[in-house]
């Protein structure tokens, strides 16, 4: 008989394709698993609508658990998944990784006139920063700038 935590270890092992070095368990999207007999259901929530991601997400969360019985993943869409769901070690993760974290948390809405958010840099550290652009390699992040270094860096938006 399948054990639940066999099967939160063997998803602890599929990466975000867009952030490799997040597991989908460091980002939170995973909500739910439900096994019986040989069924398994995994309940997963994708970061945004549309994310492109989430189709790779599912195909390896699926390949990562047929060994222990027959998937079957269910989109759950409510309530969002927010950064707020993002693990301490994956915030740590992706700082180590050169991407600054979400700063604040999702629930304190911003207009998109608001203050940008203070983001350190991930590399030296520094607060003297600034935004380059809400757009940056993905839809979920912005392009920042150090003023220290010097250098460009992803910051992972609040959302």
């Amino acid at each position: 008989m399948v054990k639940t935590q066999e099967l939160w270890d063997a998803l602890a092992s599929v990466m975000d394709p867009e952030v490799p070095v997040l597991s989908v368990l460091d980002l939170g999207v995973i909500r739910a698993i439900r096994h019986e007999s040989n069924r398994i259901e995994v309940d997963i929530s994708p970061t945004y609508t549309g994310c492109p991601a989430m189709d790779v997400i599912s195909s390896q969360v699926r390949e990562a658990l047929l060994s222990f019985g027959d998937v079957n993943i269910v989109t759950v869409l409510d309530p969002p998944w927010t950064t707020d769901w993002i693990s301490a070690e994956g915030r740590n993760k992706l700082e180590a990784y050169g991407i600054a974290p979400p700063v604040g948390r999702a629930h304190d809405k911003r207009s998109l006139w608001a203050p940008v958010p203070s983001v350190r840099c991930p590399r030296c550290k520094s607060a003297s920063t600034k935004l380059i652009s809400h757009f940056g390699s993905t839809a979920c992040k912005a392009l920042y700038q150090c003023l220290d270094c010097q250098e460009p860096f992803d910051y992972f938006k609040c959302l």
